[in-house]
């Protein structure tokens, strides 16, 4: 597709896929252009040889890509929870009331990701934690893979046995060297509708990190399992009833191709207002805001935030039979790949928008502009989070009660109107 004046058109599938099948080949894909610029979007790969010290590239005032250097520290599996973990340590030293815990140890505000060891640094670790409740179910996943490879249940130490050479020291030790993986308390009570697991793929930009400004994309999905979920035992190894990820989904044999096992964010919030009430649905979209806004928080003081980067991520949320959303990851890269016509709409309007805030009005690019579009250019974007906003009015402070009842949280609603109250997000 092309962009001419800010507005995107589909070019025909021969011409995108001999586009896209060209630049792929250099790692870069070329999405957008007029009579004096290109815009490409690039891999997560290409942007590592862009921003290496050895290739000496150097990137002008009117060239912006679509990934901040470092990334990885929020997209990586286990940079993600280190970060969030540290983020917790620092505001515990500070004496922030957000690191509060309640009598259990747990934090009050800042329990939004299953407890999670790296492997192998932390197999001890994990293994004192299973012993303490030796039912508990656990998934692990390799920290630099995506689509659901790799994945897979355990509910027994002898299930991770074979990777551990040493077993009287019990020192776990990778198949490959190269490969580390995360092992997480698997969610074993999701919300479940019509009898199958879900989980909420959102997208939120990232124009800037220091200030920290980013937006929520109102047009995100539910993808469900195609197979009812059951805790039972004997169907861990059954992917098609635990994983969401479409990449596998789509290979079930009751997989619809038509709507492709996913809802509109929009009609998960219906269902959820029809049969849950519409303050605790509030509530929970209240808490799934402010986790992303705090997974960004926590990893913006190491994020390199280079005046050409922006980045569009996939966070992907698993909200359990109690309404608390969990964050399980955050992608670089998701899938602009359309399994079907809402997709096709849906990830057309998500590009275009997303150049539309990238690049004001189809105008050249300038790394250097205040990257403050005008509302009218949002699109289906709404402002979730602007730190020097925030501060200029005096109301970035810490939190005053727990997430869903702060005045400031976005998606909050006025009660004569009805319409989201359109305010940052604190």
């Amino acid at each position: 597709f092309r962009i001419m004046a800010g507005k995107v058109k589909w070019v025909t599938d021969i011409e995108k896929s001999v586009l896209i099948n060209n630049f792929e080949k250099r790692g870069w894909i070329q999405v957008a252009e007029n009579e004096d610029w290109n815009f490409y979007w690039m891999s997560v790969q290409t942007i590592r040889n862009v921003f290496s010290v050895e290739t000496g590239y150097r990137l002008s005032d009117d060239q912006i890509v679509n990934h901040f250097p470092n990334h990885y520290e929020l997209t990586r599996k286990d940079l993600m929870v280190k970060n969030i973990k540290r983020y917790r340590k620092e505001l515990e030293k500070e004496g922030s009331p957000l690191a509060e815990k309640d009598e259990n140890g747990k934090y009050i505000y800042l329990d939004f990701v299953p407890v999670t060891f790296m492997l192998p640094a932390d197999y001890n670790l994990f293994v004192e934690e299973f012993r303490k409740n030796p039912s508990s179910t656990w998934i692990m996943k390799p920290c630099g893979k995506a689509q659901g490879k790799g994945i897979f249940l355990i509910n027994k130490l002898s299930q991770i046995k074979k990777w551990s050479r040493d077993s009287k020291t019990s020192s776990f030790v990778s198949q490959s060297s190269k490969e580390a993986y995360v092992i997480s308390l698997y969610i074993n009570n999701p919300l479940l509708i019509g009898g199958k697991k879900f989980d909420l793929r959102l997208y939120v930009l990232v124009s800037t990190y220091r200030p920290l400004r980013c937006y929520m994309y109102k047009l995100g999905f539910c993808r469900f399992c195609t197979v009812k979920y059951t805790p039972s035992t004997s169907e861990l190894d059954n992917m098609f009833v635990h994983l969401t990820n479409v990449a596998i989904q789509k290979h079930g044999d009751d997989y619809n191709h038509i709507h492709g096992g996913k809802w509109t964010v929009s009609n998960l919030r219906l269902y959820l207002e029809s049969t849950r009430g519409k303050e605790v649905t509030n509530k929970l979209f209240d808490e799934i805001h402010w986790i992303i806004v705090q997974s960004l928080k926590a990893v913006a003081p190491v994020m390199n935030n280079d005046k050409h980067c922006f980045e569009c991520y996939g966070y992907d949320i698993i909200i359990d039979d109690k309404l608390k959303p969990w964050l399980i990851e955050v992608n670089a890269s998701p899938s602009l790949t359309s399994s079907t016509a809402n997709d096709r709409i849906l990830k057309y309007n998500l590009i275009n928008d997303t150049l539309n805030i990238a690049v004001p009005n189809g105008e050249i690019p300038d790394c250097k502009w205040n990257k403050s579009p005008p509302k009218e250019v949002l699109g289906n974007y709404e402002v979730l989070y602007d730190e020097e906003m925030a501060q200029s009015d005096g109301t970035d402070r810490d939190l005053r009660g727990r997430p869903g009842q702060s005045p400031g949280i976005k998606g909050s609603r006025a009660r004569d109107s009805g319409k989201p109250v359109l305010t940052t997000w604190k």
